[in-house]
């Protein structure tokens, strides 16, 4: 049986993090990863939006490490010469009614420690996007978007400078806690024992947990899978900032995001699911046209294309409130060496690099 120090499940950003964080502390460090590339999942399914920590309960994880990650990952970008940019975003009241939960948002930022949001008056929005509708708004400055491959690409060169390593197409399908240590048993026969290891498998990390004999199923909440349906715009949008409606259950509503190239896409929406699924409809875009065009009513007929989806690994069932990042290790489970990731959705990407000082911290404890 081949022995390693550490091994990180998932080779996404927040997993390609973690095995860097590992790695810099002087860790030996293997990344398993079932596909046959890096970041194939949920890091290569969504908005790619460096968020500011704006909506999150204070004193969650989401809110802490959202904060720290957005000052880690904007110095990390620059020092790497990872594409990005701080372009804002606008967060909109589309009726007169709403305009009071802008103040509720901002008061919930600067809870969190974002102090950098501006209330816009109607006239000051016009001023900023001629093209948009609303009654007054948000603009969160600290707001940007980013290059997400090419980030996990980074992390990983740094990784392997460190003397880590990412093998591909490796799927743990069993595991056996003993001893301290942590047994695990690939699809292909191989055996693997560490005496770390972190499950960041994202959607499946809930079913690699069940897998772990000598892990009690009461700490392995279930699995539920919110979709995020995006749709691309024909030709080129006249904004130069994010647009965000004011959040919804489950969500931040059916917002207008822009890549770096320029082009806009809408989305995600919430469609809950049994099974993974990432075919994007065309009969949704008729919902879309119709929240977009509250903020944006000029929104030409036929100008939405099907783009591509992601999906959330959600640690609640639909209806219930939303839950905060779940990082469950020794303390919790009471299984030496074993860190376990639940619930990893946004804002995952902008608090990887903060997330995962956090795990190395907690497999230290």
């Amino acid at each position: 049986m081949e022995k390693v120090d550490c091994v990180v499940i998932g080779a996404g950003v927040v997993g390609l993090a973690v095995a860097r964080a590992l790695a810099l502390a002087g860790r030996e460090v293997l990344v398993l990863e079932a596909a046959a590339a890096i970041g194939t999942g949920t890091s290569a399914r969504n908005s790619e939006v460096i968020h500011a920590g704006i909506y999150y309960p204070a004193g969650s994880l989401k809110a802490a490490l959202c904060v720290q990650g957005n000052a880690l990952l904007y110095a990390y970008c620059a020092k790497h010469g990872v594409d990005h940019r701080r372009c804002g975003k606008l967060i909109v009241a589309t009726s007169a009614e709403q305009v009071a939960q802008l103040a509720h948002i901002q008061n919930r930022a600067r809870a969190n420690g974002v102090a950098d949001l501006v209330l816009l008056d109607q006239a000051q929005l016009h001023s900023l996007e001629p093209g948009l509708h609303a009654h007054a708004g948000l603009l969160s400055p600290s707001t940007g978007i980013v290059d997400s491959h090419a980030l996990m690409l980074a992390l990983q060169a740094d990784l392997e400078q460190a003397g880590g390593c990412v093998v591909l197409n490796t799927r743990v399908e069993q595991a056996d806690a003993v001893a301290g240590a942590v047994q695990m048993h690939m699809r292909d026969g191989t055996c693997l024992r560490a005496q770390a290891v972190v499950n960041s498998a994202g959607l499946d990390a809930p079913a690699l947990a069940a897998s772990i004999r000598g892990l009690d199923a009461r700490h392995v909440p279930r699995a539920f899978f919110a979709k995020g349906n995006y749709f691309s715009l024909s030709g080129r949008a006249p904004f130069s900032h994010l647009i965000y409606p004011i959040p919804e259950a489950d969500g931040l509503g059916v917002h207008l995001t822009l890549d770096l190239g320029g082009q806009a896409r809408f989305g995600p929406d919430v469609e809950w699911l049994d099974e993974i699924d990432y075919q994007v409809r065309p009969q949704r875009a008729e919902a879309f046209y119709k929240e977009i065009r509250r903020y944006w009513p000029s929104l030409p007929d036929a100008a939405l294309q099907p783009a591509y989806a992601g999906i959330r690994p959600k640690p609640h069932a639909p209806g219930q409130p939303t839950q905060d990042f779940i990082i469950s290790g020794p303390a919790e489970h009471g299984v030496g060496g074993l860190l376990n990731l639940y619930g990893i959705e946004s804002p995952g990407l902008t608090a990887s690099l903060a997330l995962a000082d956090y795990a190395v911290d907690q497999l230290a404890c």
